[in-house]
Formats: structure tokens, sequence, C-alpha cells
């Protein structure tokens, strides 16, 4: 089986209908993003029955909530998963693609015009921090995505800001969601989201089976989140909220 016949067939499988086209579209990135990988340290998975499977199709189980529409950004998108993965499979979303690190920035660029994807999709060289303090970008997107950044209490603090209150915030887990969650949860509250779901999913050809954890937005997050300079990690969040109430 061919990569593009993967494709279609993984998707299918996870219940989603791809084009020919689309399916093409992820070839061409896995050959950029393979080609690029020898000069920019982008992923360490590049045979590509895995790139299918733990890349490609993991990031398309987020399509399966039925949360990805209207403005979404990818925090910490890496090499761009799973956000730009995401659409190129839902091109009628706005995407914004936020990671810390320039590299990895212009590799999207590139892979996106590679793709022919360039209208509604914006690159973003920023710290997730920083963005959830820009008036510009705080509460301004219906989904938040994020796969393989931060544990879920730090990762909630750094997307819970980003999002519209009503929206959808999806992280995008392993086995161990279930722990970080149990930690989190109070945290969650305090940013202002509410847990309505653990979604499993298993990975076609694979015995993976991940867990998306899906966040409602129920009200605005205190204006103290997210925090800068590593005190979202040194303090714990209900510690900084009862400082400050």
């Amino acid at each position: 089986m061919d990569m593009k016949e993967m494709i279609l067939t993984g998707t299918a499988q996870l219940g989603l209908a791809l084009a020919e086209a689309q399916a093409d579209a992820l070839t061409r990135y896995y050959e950029i993003l393979t080609e690029r990988n020898k000069h920019v340290n982008l992923t360490r998975i590049t045979e590509p029955e895995e790139v299918v499977t733990k890349h490609f199709l993991d990031s398309l189980t987020a399509i399966t909530t039925g949360h990805v529409k209207g403005h979404v950004i990818d925090v910490g998108t890496g090499a761009g998963f799973p956000g730009l993965v995401l659409k190129c499979a839902v091109p009628e979303i706005s995407l914004a693609l936020l990671d810390s690190l320039n590299k990895r920035v212009e590799f999207l660029k590139d892979a996106a015009e590679a793709m022919g994807i360039t209208d509604g999709i914006e690159f973003v060289h920023s710290r997730a921090e920083d963005a959830g303090l820009d008036p510009l970008r705080r509460e301004k997107y219906d989904t938040v995505v994020s796969r393989a950044v931060a544990n879920m209490r730090t990762l909630s603090e750094w997307c819970l800001p980003l999002l519209k209150p009503g929206g959808y915030f999806l992280a995008l887990k392993g086995p161990l969601a279930d722990d970080e969650l149990s930690d989190a949860k109070r945290a969650i509250e305090i940013l202002g989201g509410k847990v309505e779901e653990v979604k499993s999913v298993s990975i076609p050809f694979t015995d993976l089976d991940h867990k998306i954890i899906i966040v409602k937005k129920i009200r605005k997050t205190p204006r103290i989140f997210p925090r800068k300079g590593g005190k979202s990690t040194a303090v714990p969040i209900e510690k900084a909220y009862k400082a400050r109430n």
C-alpha cells in the first residue's frame, strides 16, 4: 500500500472523507518534512507508514470531535501537527500556527506553499504565554488545538486564554491523559473551562489508542493568566488565583 492509499484508507476508517487531491497534498507534506528534517530538527518519525499513522491520522482524529471549525489556533504546532493536517482536511477553517521557534515557523510557510494551502492561514512566531496576553489574540479563537506540547495543567494555562467563551479546547493526548486530567481539573475550572468529554480514538493500522480531552470555555479567563517567565510551572494555578482573590 503506497502512502496515498494508506492515507485514504486510514481516513475512511476514522469515518472521514478525504479527496484524492488532499491525500496528494499530505504526500507533498511528507516529502518536504523529511527533506527539511535533515537540516532542522522537526520530527523523530520519518518512516512513511509511521508518518501516516502517528502524525497524519493521529492529527485527523481531532475532526471526529465535531469541534474543528471557525478560527482555529494550534499552540506549539512544531512541524505542523495537528494544525496543518487539519487545514488540509478542513480547508474552510481559518488557521493560526503558533510556535516559539522561528526555524519551525519558516518550515511551515514552505510546507503550506508546497501543499497548495495559501488562503486562511497565519504563521505566528511567539510563545504561547505571550500570545495569550496579546489583545489581538486573547479570547479570539473558536477552537484551540494542541498535541504533545506539555502536561494538561500547563497546557490549559497556555491554551484557554486564547479561546472565546463558548469555544472548544482539544488536547490530543496519549495513555497518560486520565492522570493528567485528574491533576488539572480544578485548574481548568479556574481558567474558565469545563471538561465535556475524554474521547478515546483508535489509530488505523496500529494498536494505539489515543485520547482527546475536550474542554468547553464557559467563562472568561481571569486576567492574571497566562503567567510568564516560568511561573506557570513554578506556582500552581490554584495558589496564584487564591492569592489574587
